[in-house]
């Protein structure tokens, strides 16, 4: 059966959602229809919102979440209605040579290199006053229903509180990841983390679990220092109170500059600035934070040469049907918190409000 719903619709750049009737299609062989019922607000989905991120329009953004199987398509065997999942923007089809390997995390049917807003068979599921309404990155969960591929979803222990472990979905689970998949932080060692929203702080978490001995926050909101001590950093540095470059003030703080560095704004000068920060020679430093489209980084090629390392890294370098399971389950555990990442909850329709509290840093 279709099924009637409201979802906040993006129809065109740099305008707010509209909350539209839409009906969502039921769910085609190997797909599976989902009851979402918490999303998390990220950086990503306003990204699109003002062109950084291009995506076809009309679009339904959003991608982490949780919510409960509503019904599964022909030849669906890892859910069953009723089951309580996340959906993955980063699918793990089984098949390809990054799920298959120990390399990577990025499967080959991704749809965040291609953005062709579509489900993998060429189509969508959305239709609103009679027009089709694109998918983000194969999971648009800012929508009561939504349908994914079966190698986008995972079921995750049914005791989890959804309006928590939604942010295992992106946020928490991109940052934290980061830290202890992609650079592995070692024991004793020191770090700098640019940028402190949602998925800088869950950076913070990272590194203070995998020991490391010194953790800089640095952010231009000094809003958000407090809650960056609190979950383990242990300087602040605003870069604002200096009038020289902050790779230099990182380096004078740490001798020759820190072990890793992470990007995590998703801005040209801080990566560039964050991988000055690192030491000259066994220095590593990630990116975390989705570049934007139109922007390429100029720098000197003598900061590589000396022996740095710079990396990328999308949702942790978790393989999501794998990863997110386990995550649920250590959260259950409280072996780490997501509590101090959520400043507001807000019911669907002021999504507009959420938005504009994200962008004002709050």
């Amino acid at each position: 059966q279709v099924i009637k719903c409201k979802a906040a619709v993006l129809w065109e750049l740099n305008k707010p959602f509209s909350i539209e009737e839409v009906e969502v299609a039921p769910p085609k062989a190997h797909e599976v229809r989902i009851k979402i019922l918490a999303t998390g607000i990220c950086r990503s989905d306003d990204h699109v919102i003002n062109g950084a991120l291009v995506m076809p329009l009309p679009i339904i953004l959003g991608h982490e979440a949780a919510g409960v199987v509503e019904s599964i398509g022909e030849g669906v065997t890892c859910v069953q209605p009723g089951d309580k999942v996340i959906p993955l923007f980063t699918p793990q089809c089984g098949e390809c040579s990054t799920c298959k390997g120990t390399k990577g995390n990025l499967c080959h049917k991704n749809d965040i290199g291609s953005a062709s807003g579509l489900m993998p068979d060429g189509t969508t599921r959305f239709t609103c006053k009679g027009k089709a309404i694109h998918h983000f990155i194969g999971t648009s969960t800012f929508t009561e229903y939504t349908v994914v591929h079966e190698m986008s979803v995972v079921k995750i222990d049914a005791a989890a509180p959804l309006e928590k472990v939604c942010l295992i979905g992106c946020g928490f689970s991109t940052g934290y990841g980061a830290a202890v998949q992609t650079a592995k932080v070692e024991r004793g060692s020191t770090c700098a983390v640019f940028g402190l929203g949602g998925v800088g702080l869950s950076v913070v978490m990272g590194c203070k679990a995998a020991g490391a001995s010194r953790i800089i926050a640095v952010d231009i909101n000094k809003d958000k220092f407090a809650k960056a001590k609190e979950l383990g950093a242990t300087d602040c540095v605003n870069p604002k109170d200096y009038t020289k470059p902050i790779h230099e003030v990182l380096k004078e703080m740490t001798g020759l500059g820190v072990d890793y560095s992470f990007e995590v704004i998703g801005n040209t000068e801080t990566m560039a600035a964050a991988l000055a920060s690192c030491h000259f020679n066994y220095g590593v430093s990630i990116i975390v934070g989705v570049p934007p489209a139109t922007k390429n980084i100029t720098f000197d090629p003598m900061l590589l040469f000396s022996g740095r390392t710079w990396k990328g890294s999308i949702f942790g370098g978790w393989k999501g049907k794998e990863a997110v399971p386990k995550l649920v389950a250590d959260y259950m555990k409280k072996k780490f918190v997501l509590d101090p990442l959520i400043t507001h909850t807000m019911s669907f329709t002021k999504i507009n409000e959420g938005f504009d509290l994200l962008r004002k840093g709050k």
